[in-house]
Order: C-alpha cells, then sequence, then structure tokens
C-alpha cells in the first residue's frame, strides 16, 4: 500500500538539510530502485522553485510500504529525522485514484 510522509521542518533547518541531504537522497534512491517511490520532495518556505536562503518548511514522500508500521519505521530512520531537520513526521495510509 501507499503511504504519504509528511514531514515539517524546525526553524532555520536550511543548513541541518544541506549536511544531510546526501544520505536522505540515498535512501529515496533505494526506493525508487525497488520500484516503491511515487513522488517525494521538499516544500519551498516561499512561493518560489528555488528558495534560497529562506530554505523549506518541510517533505513530502509517497511510497510504497507493507504496512504502516514499516512506513513509521522508515520514515523515522530517516537523516532528516535523525540528524533535527524535521519537527514533525506525520506517516498516513495514501490512495492513489488520479491520474
Amino acid at each position: 500500500m501507499w503511504y504519504a510522509i509528511i514531514s515539517e521542518d524546525v526553524e532555520d533547518s536550511l543548513e541541518k538539510r544541506r549536511a544531510a541531504r546526501p544520505d536522505h537522497l540515498a535512501r529515496l534512491q533505494a526506493l525508487i530502485d525497488a520500484g516503491r517511490l511515487l513522488i517525494a520532495g521538499p516544500h519551498p518556505a516561499i512561493d518560489a522553485p528555488d528558495p534560497g536562503p529562506a530554505g523549506f518548511s518541510g517533505s513530502l514522500v509517497v511510497a510504497e510500504f507493507d504496512s504502516l508500521e514499516d512506513a513509521k519505521a522508515w520514515a523515522d530512520a530517516d537523516p532528516y529525522v535523525t540528524t533535527g531537520v524535521y519537527d514533525k513526521v506525520t506517516v498516513k495510509p495514501y490512495l492513489k485514484v488520479l491520474p
């Protein structure tokens, strides 16, 4: 089943994000390689494709896992969690309807 992992950053997270990004992307690449990633990306803190020093306010990952518990465990082990980029992470079942 698909699960949405909705994350909210701590204040002034940009430097922490930059430091943890390679490891974060490697985990997402593993999901891609396994055919389990639907979509992933950050939420810019301002209305711009490149928010510059404003940084990001959080992220969204929609990926396939065997269970809600597996999705939560994956999210809890994300480098953005373990290095303090994220303040809050919510994991919910997701049903892809369109397109």
